[in-house]
């Protein structure tokens, strides 16, 4: 399991952009650019402010702060953040995610061993088995879990007392958790998408700390195709990097940056091949819908979840796309940004 996420291969499958181009070597060269304060860290001014609060207050007591719960899509920062909980709060920090506990009994053997003041990150929260949610009930509230030893009638409960700790869950789907769980977390944060003028500072950070040379307008270039995610801008900008160093002179300017991206796929509003095809298919073959996910899926060659949890979010918030009862529709900006004409 890296430092870097609890699972990162389920994270770059569900990356839509570059997947295939990050390795082991890109999950170092992201570890090495996180953050290690929250001085340093880049955007969330709301979620920033509201827990270095929780932190301050928790040291000037001398007492572990309040769990806390951060929510949001993928790339914005909950990692990170909980690393920066623990390196501001000068305590270790366990990580594990919700798949990986699928039983009671795994999630007794993490607490069991947590020591006094540790914080638990516990990514895709939402995702872990209902034995073990109803057992973290307990434990974040009175810091005890009941371990049952034995079966049927002769079963006894051996009560098992937990040191202090902070939890940090993390979850892509906050609806999903059940309320008795949402509302054990003392705090919770709601992380939102990026604007590129903050992305823009996230580039021009990872680049220093990469030590490539990159002009401010190579940097909002960059910026603005990253779909509002520091982790798509740090990754377009490696590959940048790349075929700055091969091609170039190893500077990153507006149009390289632009040469670069075409030669990834990744067009003037962070589109990827998927999206593309996506609006494509559904131009092309469907006159702009309504069509169903399935047929569409069908249409692009990927599984039906791959384009709703991949493709979609990005194309309805940007408008190009939009979900009906009746199925999937373009919008005018999808056939203007494809420079199609609609059908009369």
């Amino acid at each position: 399991m890296s430092p870097y996420d609890s699972d990162p291969t389920d994270r770059l499958r569900a990356d839509p952009v570059l997947a295939a181009a990050a390795d082991g070597e890109d999950l170092a060269v992201d570890a090495a650019l996180r953050p290690k304060l929250l001085d340093e860290f880049i955007g969330q001014e709301r979620v920033r402010e509201q827990l270095s609060v929780v932190l301050q207050a928790a040291r000037k007591r001398g007492s572990t702060p309040d769990h806390v719960l951060l929510s949001g899509p993928p790339g914005l920062g909950k990692t990170t953040l909980s690393m920066i909980i623990a390196a501001e709060l000068n305590a270790p920090i366990r990580i594990t995610s919700g798949p990986a506990i699928q039983h009671a009994g795994d999630l007794a053997a993490i607490l069991s061993s947590l020591t006094e003041g540790e914080v638990l990150f516990l990514d895709e929260i939402h995702r872990m088995s209902r034995p073990a949610e109803e057992m973290l009930y307990m434990a974040m509230e009175d810091f005890r879990v009941d371990v049952i030893v034995g079966k049927g009638p002769g079963a006894t409960a051996i009560p098992l007392e937990l040191p202090p700790f902070t939890l940090v869950g993390a979850t892509t789907r906050a609806g999903l958790l059940p309320p008795p769980l949402r509302d054990r977390f003392g705090f919770t944060g709601h992380m939102e998408f990026y604007a590129p003028a903050e992305l823009e500072l996230v580039v021009h950070r990872s680049a220093a700390l990469l030590d490539v040379e990159i002009d401010p307008v190579g940097a909002a270039e960059i910026a603005g195709r990253s779909r509002g995610t520091p982790r798509i801008a740090n990754r377009l900008l490696r590959r940048v990097r790349d075929y700055a160093q091969v091609r170039h002179d190893g500077v990153i300017t507006k149009e390289i940056a632009a040469q670069a991206l075409r030669v990834y796929e990744v067009d003037e509003r962070g589109l990827d091949r998927l999206d593309r095809a996506v609006l494509t298919a559904l131009l092309k073959l469907f006159g702009g819908g309504p069509v169903g996910l399935s047929t569409l899926a069908v249409a692009v060659g990927e599984e039906a979840e791959t384009v709703e949890e991949v493709a979609e979010p990005f194309l309805v918030r940007e408008g190009l796309l939009a979900r009906t009862p009746r199925g999937r529709i373009a919008t005018a900006a999808a056939w203007r940004h494809l420079g199609l004409v609609p059908p009369v």
